[in-house]
């Protein structure tokens, strides 16, 4: 286990990092800052020439691999960062130097098991992308097909075993000052983040999601993921179908190889929608260098790291509250929070439908360029406090895809209306799973499984038997020993260190 010691010199030394990027302004001003956080930011920063305007995202990229990653988590979570921060952090590019290749070359032969002559008729010394977790190189088998193959950088495992290990311990310290902290639940983020990472330092789980959401796609013609070449792809090695196409980035060349930017916005929302909707597996990491236009029109999706999950009654949430959104029936909307459990009991039903109301008729109907997305997201902020509203870890993916998803189509199309878009899908997925058919259909089905566990259904009723279409659990938390140092401003110094360098984002309160 590392020691107290060991946790405190990483942060540390991230914190003075933070502070010569100007990332620490944000806590040093905000007036509900501890003063004793207040005063170790100050001292931070001494000596240190701060750029006016924060540069979060080359604060991260400064202290290495694990802090890149973890910073496109955090852009997810402008609530726990501020609209500004998040904004910034989007822009993490997470490119860094490639490794030379007689290493690269190394290490597909060990994950293989054979000389690299014998997979590859020819692979690309230079890669084509370098990140922080892997790099991709171009190839062509030794039977002629083109591909991609992505390898993990050597070492990579083990520099964010570290940073996680030191994350999770300085989470821990900061929720344990409670207050607005423990309502964001920190150490949920940073729980979440290793799941998230887990995936990605395993190229065989990428592979199978890719192949898991190529299946779920066969409804939807205009959408082409990668085939996997199960027989090159092992835990450190990844090889799929190479694609030739024009980055959705990239808007003038779209339109000079003669795509319609506008179908192409259309498609990704239909499509994304479909994922999380009807299917419940999206891909959570939609931003445009992920996404390409194909020759024949059809839109297409590489790096699969990141997937998220939505069982069926949350899924059936989602769509309502999107429909209610768009209907203008804040009433229902308040209604599924309350009967999800988003919203504690307590509460006033009225009220909370009434600050629904306030956030949503000013955007109903607009195009997305007339929308003040500060304003929107500072008005469901303040409902999320004013509510006492837990953070819900099975949608910080779902939040952040969305607005990825927005943005993308937004760049392709300035006028389009994502309501509009989304209104004729969801409408008509709620009258699949709702209407008659599908009610009699889940109730044949129930009374089939009830029937089943008759024999020890009332052994079961007495303990912990989650409710139809519960919230799926949070992931399982570490035991962390939390810094006892006598107490009152002896203690918040000790915690507030911990918080002033890894946690320094997840200490901004909007």
């Amino acid at each position: 286990m590392t020691s107290t010691a060991v946790h405190l010199s990483r942060l540390l030394r991230w914190g003075r990092t933070l502070a010569r990027h100007g990332a620490l302004i944000g806590i040093e001003r905000d007036p509900l800052t501890p003063a004793p956080l207040r005063r170790l930011v100050r001292i931070a920063r001494i000596g240190a020439r701060v750029p006016k305007e924060p540069r979060y995202a080359d604060a991260l990229e400064a202290i290495g691999p694990a802090a890149i990653k973890f910073g496109q988590a955090l852009a997810t979570r402008p609530d726990l960062v501020g609209e500004a921060a998040a904004i910034d952090l989007y822009r993490l590019q997470d490119a860094v130097p490639p490794v030379p290749f007689p290493l690269i070359k190394a290490s597909i032969e060990q994950a293989l098991g054979r000389p690299i002559e014998q997979l590859y008729a020819s692979i690309d010394e230079k890669p084509v992308g370098a990140a922080s977790i892997a790099q991709v190189h171009r190839a062509v088998t030794t039977d002629g097909r083109h591909v991609a193959v992505k390898v993990l950088r050597p070492g990579v495992e083990q520099d964010f075993a570290r940073a996680i290990d030191t994350y999770e311990w300085a989470a821990a310290q900061a929720e344990g000052m409670a207050g607005e902290i423990a309502r964001l639940r920190p150490r949920l983020v940073v729980a979440t983040f290793k799941q998230w990472t887990a995936r990605e330092l395993d190229l065989r789980r990428e592979a199978a999601s890719a192949s898991e959401l190529s299946r779920g796609m066969e409804a939807e013609p205009g959408f082409h993921v990668p085939h996997i070449d199960w027989q090159r792809t092992a835990r450190r090695v990844m090889t799929l179908e190479w694609l030739d196409g024009v980055k959705l980035s990239d808007r003038s060349a779209l339109v000079a190889a003669g795509h319609d930017p506008r179908l192409i916005a259309g498609t990704l929302v239909r499509v994304f929608l479909r994922q999380a909707i009807a299917d419940g597996f999206f891909h959570a990491d939609l931003h445009q260098g992920n996404l390409f236009a194909l020759a024949d029109g059809r839109l297409a999706a590489i790096d699969f790291g990141i997937m998220g999950r939505i069982n069926r009654q949350a899924r059936l949430w989602l769509a309502e509250i999107l429909h209610g959104l768009i209907t203008g029936n804040y009433a229902r909307v308040a209604e599924i929070h309350f009967e999800a459990g988003y919203v504690p009991s307590h509460h006033n039903l009225a009220e909370f439908a009434t600050a629904l109301r306030a956030v949503g008729e000013p955007i109903r109907g607009l195009p997305v360029k007339d929308i003040s997305i500060g304003q929107m997201l500072d008005g469901l902020f303040s409902i999320t406090r004013d509510f006492d509203m837990p953070v819900q870890p099975h949608l910080l993916l779902l939040q952040k895809t969305m607005v990825m998803v927005e943005g993308v189509a937004t760049s392709l199309d300035p006028d389009i209306n994502m309501w509009d878009v989304a209104a004729p899908f969801v409408r008509e997925w709620l009258r699949g799973e709702l209407g008659p058919e599908a009610f009699l259909a889940d109730r044949m089905l129930e009374i089939g499984r009830l029937i089943r566990r008759v024999p020890d259904l009332i052994e079961r009723i007495d303990r912990a038997f989650p409710a139809p279409g519960a919230a799926p659990p949070p992931p399982p938390l570490p035991e962390v020993q939390v810094i006892r140092v006598g107490g009152g401003w002896r203690y918040a110094a000790v915690a507030a260190i911990a918080a002033a360098a890894a946690g320094a984002f997840v200490m901004w309160f909007v």
